[in-house]
């Protein structure tokens, strides 16, 4: 079972200096894919339990166009165990001379973060079997 999120990160997103977003924002979309893959395979949102092997691999700008994919890779009797990917697919040009509102689709999208993760949804919660 699979789960893709495309998100525009806003300008609300910048935490640092340039336009540079947390990537605690990359985490939040790891959750909200983790919380649809619980409402698609259990019926529940369930409960993030765990993220383990995260890995900030590239930079996120304000504007920055964001996909991510995630799956469930193992089932437990309460657990799920998912794997998180996010890759930047379109962004602005490093030319100053551009104007602003200029972007680039990027031939190869770059990989911005990995990650591990295991939720859980109680016995008693699982409505889809």
């Amino acid at each position: 079972m699979q789960s893709v999120i495309r998100v525009r990160v806003s300008a609300d997103q910048a935490h640092y200096g340039g336009g540079l977003v947390a990537g605690a924002f990359i985490l939040q979309l790891f959750g909200d894919a983790a919380t649809e893959l619980l409402i698609r395979h259990d019926g529940d949102e369930g409960l993030f339990l765990t993220y383990s092997e995260v890995v900030f691999k590239a930079p996120v700008f304000a504007g920055d166009f964001i996909e991510v994919q995630a799956g469930i890779t193992e089932v437990g009797n309460t657990s799920r165990k998912m794997e998180f990917l996010a890759v930047k697919q379109i962004t602005r040009p490093q030319d100053p001379n551009l104007p602003p509102s200029a972007m680039d689709v990027l031939e190869e999208p770059v990989v911005v973060a990995e990650a591990k993760g295991v939720c859980v949804v109680p016995k008693d919660r699982q409505r889809r079997r």
